[in-house]
This record gives C-alpha cells, structure tokens and sequence, in this order.
C-alpha cells in the first residue's frame, strides 16, 4: 500500500469487550483484511487498539469486531495517528 492512502487510528474500545476473545478476534480480522498494529486489554476494562491500513481496511476490521460473537461496544474513541513506517503485522500487547 502507498503511504499516500495509509492511515493509523488509535482506537479504544468501551463495552463487553475483555474476556470475550476481542483481541483474537481483531488479530483474525487484522490477517483478514491485511492490516497492521497492535491491541491491548486496558485495567479500566477498556480494550485499546492501533490499526493501520486504508480506510476501507481499517472498516472491516471494526465490522468484524462488532459483529464478533460475546463482544458488545458501547462506544469507540478514535483518533487519528501518523503512520508508523516498517510495521509489519498485528500483535497483542500485553
């Protein structure tokens, strides 16, 4: 993908959303529509995610995850981040 179209959200995630195998689920979808980055449980319950690809990957990821069986999102807080150059794959963080 050209740097021109590469996008990077920082995104976290509120609801039923640890506990419910959300960041297996994202590393599926990560694979799936060929996105990189990293996600992580946060101790206030929340799960925090960066994903990086086009805009239309970034979307299916967060498709997946909303339809992912167990996982419920009240609300997501997204921002946008510059890309990170070389990043290669999605992994959890622990």
């Amino acid at each position: 993908m050209d740097t021109e179209n590469k996008l990077r959200q920082h995104i976290v995630f509120h609801g039923w959303v640890q506990g419910v195998g959300f960041r297996f689920r994202a590393m599926q979808a990560a694979r799936t529509y060929g996105v990189t980055g990293w996600v992580r449980n946060d101790p206030d319950g929340s799960v925090t995610m960066e994903v990086q690809g086009s805009q239309q990957q970034i979307d299916n990821v967060i498709m997946a995850l909303e339809h992912g069986s167990f996982i419920s999102i009240d609300r997501m807080e997204v921002t946008a981040v510059p890309p990170a150059e070389g990043e290669r794959g999605f992994i959890p963080v622990l």
